[in-house]
């Protein structure tokens, strides 16, 4: 069955940028429109694209534009030159796959000088792809038995007033989580309460990635102002506070975390941060502001993953809303084809040793995915680079807990106010 689409048109694009009519304020602006409506293709049909290229607000006319053409971020097997007509419009036969997957076309002109790149990715039935990251007989075991370790180490945390994003509507708090590590030590989170004395459902939201601060805290306060409990978290240990030079020298002791400690699943240090991140719910059921029933998560490419494995390690959960999830068939670049976030093995497969594919299949989403039960909604687009769309999609079709999905192509690596503000919505209507 073809999930329902939204499609951002050129014209909604242009209507909703928030820098006069192009984007970023560029002096060009590409318009790519595929032969289907929604981006999506059988196996064997060809897809073609229809070029506009305007410099100025004026059609690039007879302008000659350099494209290539492969698989979902993988080298290029297509390459060719076409030249735009007087409207500057040109079509482009993208060719098709006989297999499930997506091709991406990347085109670039040359402007006095300078360089202008624009791409655009059609699927090729994409509800069939499979993830080439194998599952561990032990999975389930070996999870429980992490769990149960974890559960050990008794709660600890600490809540100090933060007035500087509080609001007539809601309180905040820096909370500070300890955790038993050995790679991380603690958390913090910003802890948005309602004011008013009531019972809220609570909705945590654990961070993309990288080592820094918890970014805009205010960004969502329609969680708090509109009746929840919001705990916006980092996953470092990092205090939010603390300066940027402060922030550089804890980034440089971290390193490439995703990768630290990857030889075993009780060394890596996301092991700490998927039982970390799942104990923040234990703090929140705690509070005596929490209603007792309605527990959520969500979040985007790292957060997206966090959520879902957080979800899947705890029953609690009532519904879970992911954008775009990392760490999904990170071993994919070794089936030949695009892997998730982190990328691990893209440049040197060399590096795949037995023990780090084993590792990564413990903490892989696509195997966490189908242990889901609770309601799902997940977003993603399909010129996304940084989390593709033929993991996102290997993601939802493993659920098979009610799902919803909403699909914006166009869209990179980046979701609007208009599509978090859907997931609270969303949030919203699961509330009993």
């Amino acid at each position: 069955m073809r999930i329902t689409t939204l499609l951002l048109t050129f014209l909604a694009a242009v209507a909703t940028a928030t820098a006069g009519n192009y984007p970023d304020r560029s002096d060009y602006l590409w318009v790519t429109v595929p032969s289907h409506s929604d981006w999506l293709y059988d196996t064997g049909e060809q897809a073609f694209v229809d070029l506009t290229l305007l410099r100025y607000g004026v059609p690039a006319a007879n302008c000659d534009i350099r494209f290539a053409i492969g698989p979902d971020m993988l080298p290029a097997d297509t390459t060719g030159t076409v030249t735009l007509d007087s409207r500057g419009r040109a079509l482009i036969c993208m060719g098709t796959m006989t297999k499930p997957g997506f091709l991406d076309l990347r085109l670039e002109a040359d402007f006095d000088g300078h360089t202008t790149a624009h791409h655009i990715k059609v699927g090729f039935a994409p509800d069939r792809l499979v993830p080439f990251t194998a599952e561990p007989e032990n999975f389930d075991a070996y999870w429980a038995k992490a769990l149960e370790e974890d559960a050990e180490f008794p709660l600890s945390y600490t809540l100090q007033p933060a007035p500087d994003y509080s609001t007539p509507k809601m309180d905040c708090w820096l909370a500070r989580m300890d955790l038993p590590g050995p790679n991380v030590k603690a958390m913090y989170g910003y802890l948005f309460i309602p004011k008013g004395g009531g019972k809220y459902p609570a909705v945590l939201c654990p961070p993309g990635a990288g080592v820094k601060t918890i970014k805009d805290p205010l960004a969502h306060r329609y969680y708090g102002e509109g009746g929840m409990i919001r705990l916006e978290t980092e996953i470092h240990g990092a205090h939010p506070q603390l300066s940027e030079a402060e922030f550089a020298e804890l980034r440089a002791l971290k390193g490439d975390y995703l990768s630290l400690g990857l030889d075993s699943p009780d060394t890596y240090y996301m092991r700490d941060v998927y039982l970390g991140t799942r104990r923040w719910l234990d703090l929140l059921t705690q509070l005596p502001e929490y209603d007792g029933e309605n527990l959520f998560v969500q979040g985007g490419s790292q957060g997206g993953a966090l959520a879902i494995t957080t979800t899947a390690l705890d029953p609690r959960v009532k519904g879970c809303a992911a954008n775009h999830p990392a760490l999904s068939d990170m071993n994919g670049y070794l089936g030949d084809k695009t892997g998730g976030y982190p990328h691990h093995f893209r440049k040197d497969p060399s590096e795949a040793t037995p023990e780090k594919v084993r590792t990564l299949e413990y903490f892989d989403v696509v195997n966490f995915a189908k242990r889901l039960r609770c309601p799902v909604r997940m977003t993603w687009g399909y010129n996304d680079n940084t989390c593709p769309p033929t993991t996102s999609y290997e993601v939802w079709n493993l659920i098979t807990a009610p799902k919803q999905a909403l699909l914006t192509p166009i869209n990179e690596h980046w979701t609007s106010d208009a599509t978090e503000r859907g997931h609270y919505e969303w949030i919203k209507s699961l509330c009993r």
